[in-house]
Parts: structure tokens; C-alpha cells; sequence
């Protein structure tokens, strides 16, 4: 636990992969005090970044549940990430745990979302974007490709739970009342393509990749090889950072002219594609980098900790020797802490913490 704005927030989580994990720490980054349940024997990665903050006690569901139940009895807040029916199963689902607590915030994790024709079918970040339309839009002409899990798991479930799992505690707290999250990473997703079916419907977006203003069409919102392999990122979107752009990189071509012209950004990209060949990328970062030309170096993981924006910043922490995030966002009043490596802890002191009766 840190000092953050959610201390004094008591979370269990059902352990699980991928956004529930992440939004669990999300929330202890921010103060939450969370309590990570795991089967016996479970081994966790020295270097899982995403476990921090936790204690982690081991507890048998099938065998054991009531010790679990005991926990859910002082929580405001349960995470889960199976598929639906398990908890039910376990005889910890929402209806008795809530009839037992009924200010409990129910988070349910999942890709498909708890009803629906594929609700009881496995899949992945990929296969939960594919239906939604966002992978279709994302990648060169030729083909989608995958957007690491940042759309799907990240961004469209952990994102999307914890907004909804602090929402739901603000009106248990005034209210008395908890609820049930169903946190379908599908939903979100579709959720998250908002501002683009706008776009669409105004007929400013094609259903084309790369063709588009954010999707690599546009010539001044994309990516550019240098002269040594690496690579830089341009989005000179508005007219006055696109004439900055030109002037810097002496784009006196009368071709780039016309910057709002789709017939033209072709062969707009080729040319300034070889203008960008011309110097390595560190030449055009120190050109570019600071100005209102909107283009940044494109850095590796390996690299990133090293850039001087978010070194000052502190973006990066050391811990144990990993390299890893600082948590965000940024609050003045109550500042959050890299909290510490998962600790396994006993039930019974867990309880004792919580005021669990024996």
C-alpha cells in the first residue's frame, strides 16, 4: 500500500492474467490495499511488474472457500477474470457474496462479457478487437497488425474496469448499495472507437487502412525511415505545426502545398520519405524534437528510460533491478509510490488486519 488517493480501499483479487492483474495494480499504485488470492503452489515471476503492491495469500476455492468469503466480507472491492460461471460455481458469485455484503463493487473481468453467444468461448486481445472493427483499422495497407495488447486488454479492459469499479464505489459509498461490472473487453473496445463511427458517419473516414489522417495515410501524421535504420514519428497535424515542419525540414517543394488534399499524400509521403533518408534519426530529433514541428524520435523499450523528457519527469523507476513504470496519473494532494514487490502473506493476518472474526 501507498499513501495514494485510494488508501483505505480494500480490494481481492481473484487471480487471474492479463487486464485483471493490471488494473489490480492500478489500484494499489494509487494507495488501494489489495489482496491478490491464488491457488497453493502458484509461482509468480521475480520481474511480473504487474503484481505489485500486493499480498498474495494462497487459498484452495474448491476447498476453501469460506476463508475467501471472509475477506469479501470487509472488501468494497472484488476483481475476477473467469469465465462466467466459475465463481457461481465456487459458490462466490454475485448473488450471495453480495447478499453478504451488499456494498461489495463486483468487477468482472472478461473478453466476452458474461452473456452473449461467445461468452463461454476462450480467445485473446486479438480475437476480442478483430469483431469490433478497431484491429480491421489499424496496420499498413496490406494487412492489420496486431497493436501489442495496449487496444484489447490494457486499454479496452483494465482501463475501462477500474473507471468502472471507482465509479460503482463513489455511489456504494453515498449509497449503501453495490453492484456487478460486467467489463466485456468487446464492449470497451467498440466503446473506444468512438470519435472514429464519427468520423465515419462524416464521411472523413474510409474503411481503407492507411488512407486515413491517423492511420499512416496522411504524409504529416506517420512514420519515417532515417539514414541509419532508425526511425521518426511526425504529426504535424494542425496548418500551423505543418508549416513549422516544412520550414524546419525545408520542404519547399510546392507539392506540399496543398496539405489537406488525400490525391496528393502519396506522393507527398514518397517525397518527404526521402527528405527523411537524408540525416540519421538523432540529427532529426535534435532538428525537430524541440519545436512545434510534432515529431519525436521513435525509441525502443531499451531506450525510452533514457529519453531526457521522461527522465525529468521520473516516467521510469528502478526496483530490484527492473526497469519499470511510475504510476500515473499524477495527484498534488495525495501523490502515489511505487509500491512494493507482491508479498506472500498468511490468511490469518490478512483476517486479523481486516478485523475478520476468526
Amino acid at each position: 500500500m501507498t499513501n495514494g488517493p485510494l488508501k483505505g480501499l480494500r480490494v481481492v483479487e481473484f487471480a487471474g492474467i492479463g487486464p485483471g492483474p493490471f488494473a489490480a495494480m492500478l489500484l494499489a499504485d494509487m494507495g488501494a490495499d489489495v489482496v491478490r488470492i491464488d491457488r497453493p503452489g502458484a509461482k509468480h515471476r521475480a520481474n511480473d511488474v504487474t503484481l505489485r503492491g500486493r499480498r498474495i495469500v494462497a487459498i484452495d476455492l474448491k476447498q476453501d472457500a469460506a476463508r475467501a468469503m471472509g475477506l469479501l466480507d470487509r472488501a468494497e472491492v472484488l476483481i475476477e477474470g473467469f469465465r462466467p460461471g466459475v465463481m457461481e460455481r465456487l459458490g462466490l458469485g454475485p448473488d450471495t457474496v453480495l447478499a453478504r455484503n451488499p456494498k461489495l463493487v463486483y468487477g468482472r473481468m472478461t473478453g466476452w462479457g458474461q452473456s452473449g453467444p461467445l461468452a463461454q468461448f476462450a480467445g485473446h486481445d486479438i480475437d476480442y478487437i478483430a469483431i469490433t472493427g478497431a484491429l480491421a483499422a489499424i496496420g499498413p495497407a496490406a494487412k492489420p497488425v496486431p497493436p501489442l495488447n495496449l487496444v484489447g486488454d490494457f486499454g479496452g479492459g483494465s482501463l475501462y474496469l477500474v473507471m468502472g469499479i471507482l465509479a460503482a464505489v463513489l455511489q456504494a459509498r453515498a449509497s449503501g448499495q453495490g453492484q456487478v461490472i460486467d467489463c466485456a473487453i468487446s464492449d470497451c473496445v467498440v466503446n473506444l472507437m468512438s470519435m472514429f463511427h464519427g468520423m465515419r458517419a462524416s464521411g472523413t473516414w474510409s474503411s481503407e487502412r492507411e488512407a486515413n489522417l491517423l492511420d499512416g495515410g496522411a504524409p504529416y501524421y506517420g512514420t519515417y525511415a532515417c539514414a541509419d535504420g532508425k526511425f521518426l514519428a511526425i504529426g504535424a497535424l494542425e496548418p500551423q505545426f505543418y508549416a513549422t515542419l516544412r520550414t524546419l525540414a525545408g520542404l519547399s517543394d510546392p507539392i506540399f502545398d496543398e496539405q489537406r488534399d488525400p490525391a496528393l499524400w502519396p506522393i507527398q509521403k514518397e517525397r518527404l520519405a526521402a527528405v527523411i533518408r537524408t540525416r540519421p534519426r538523432d540529427a532529426w530529433t535534435e532538428l525537430l524534437h524541440h519545436s512545434d514541428a510534432c515529431a519525436a524520435p521513435i525509441l525502443t523499450m531499451d531506450e525510452a528510460p533514457e529519453h531526457p523528457h521522461l527522465k525529468a519527469r521520473g516516467s521510469f523507476v528502478t526496483q530490484d533491478g527492473i526497469t519499470q513504470s511510475a504510476p500515473a496519473p499524477r495527484f498534488s494532494a495525495t501523490p502515489s509510490a511505487v509500491p512494493p514487490r507482491p508479498i506472500a502473506a498468511e490468511t490469518a493476518d490478512i483476517l486479523a488486519t481486516w478485523a475478520v472474526p476468526a
